[in-house]
């Protein structure tokens, strides 16, 4: 038996997002964790429980895990839990998408850990603006500095990652492209996906990859260059004038679905085949029962041949889900 989950499709899955806590100490209104209703009032998953699974998936052939949220960063303990997974034969690639909130204190014991990389969430490069959006008073220098940190502690590329939204931030595309230039980080824009927290999404509030492309063309020229492999979520654009690169990632106006090589843990022991899945797979009752890692294994393989061939965002009777958006992760 091949030792690559593969799915139903031929897709092999490669790519492994665990949230660890649904908390988060921003209240940005896109996001499930916006909103204190949907916390579970506690993390399901022991950090033993969370290391076993990336054990068991490594088995299978993942070679990237992404440790997510709410804010990764507020489980205590993280840093021992990055340890465990770097440590994990076959898993070349640890990476954390935050708020930047706590990287200021974190940062260097994360990249001691084994972390190789962050991607930092960042919607406004406009300190006003930014907390109108996170609903966070004086978040906006914490994460300056959280970039600074991160820099330091060489956990590189640093990407941040910025969801655009008609009439809230797409007035910051320009001053993000700057912002790359001038801080040296890659700025990944995403269109804003049906996965609000106040199911406000709708079509008209989705600024496209090829808008946000013209406009940046437009102040800064840029250069399409390879991505590193089919699967990667983002279009990468290289600054001409060689000034660094930016990322576009649109799940919206250029679905990515057909090769897409990712699979998701959410806090509470379920797997998520697809972000946009309406169904979840909990390993609870696994874990309840006392089943065997090679038990567990299977009950992944076997989900996993019915990963959807694709997301329904564009399906004309489409229902937004009540999901993270740092799952999108990259």
């Amino acid at each position: 038996m091949s030792t690559h989950l593969i799915d139903g499709l031929g897709r092999r899955i490669s790519d492994l997002r665990i949230s660890v806590t649904d908390r988060c100490n921003f209240r940005c209104f896109y996001c499930k964790s916006a909103d204190p209703m949907n916390y579970s009032g506690h993390d399901a998953m022991s950090l033993e429980e969370i290391a076993r699974l990336a054990r068991i998936f490594a088995s299978l052939g993942i070679e990237k895990i992404r440790l997510t949220g709410g804010e990764p960063l507020l489980r205590s303990g993280i840093e021992k839990l990055v340890a465990e997974i770097a440590a994990i034969p076959g898993v070349r690639d640890v990476a954390l998408t935050t708020n930047g909130w706590l990287l200021p204190e974190k940062a260097q014991a994360l990249a001691d850990a084994g972390l190789d990389r962050v991607n930092i969430s960042m919607d406004a490069v406009d300190r006003a603006k930014f907390t109108e959006i996170t609903r966070t008073p004086d978040a906006y220098d914490k994460v300056i500095a959280g970039i600074a940190a991160a820099r330091r502690a060489g956990l590189e590329p640093i990407k941040v990652n910025a969801v655009l939204v008609r009439g809230m931030n797409d007035d910051q595309v320009e001053d993000f492209a700057t912002f790359a230039r001038e801080h040296q980080v890659i700025v990944r824009f995403i269109e804003f996906m049906p996965l609000d927290a106040d199911r406000h999404w709708t079509r008209d509030l989705v600024v496209t990859a090829e808008e946000t492309r013209r406009r940046i063309h437009a102040v800064y020229p840029l250069e399409d260059f390879t991505r590193d492999t089919p699967s990667e979520t983002a279009r990468k654009y290289r600054f001409a004038d060689g000034h660094g690169e930016i990322g576009l990632v649109a799940p919206v106006s250029l679905p990515f679905c057909g090769a897409c090589s990712r699979i998701r843990m959410t806090s509470d022991a379920k797997i998520r085949t697809c972000l946009f899945s309406t169904r979840d797979h909990d390993l609870r009752p696994l874990f309840d029962r006392g089943a065997s890692d090679a038990e567990i294994a299977q009950f992944i393989r076997d989900l996993t041949l019915h990963k959807e061939p694709r997301h329904h965002i564009n399906d004309p009777d489409f229902v937004p889900a009540n999901r993270s958006m740092v799952f999108i992760g990259g």
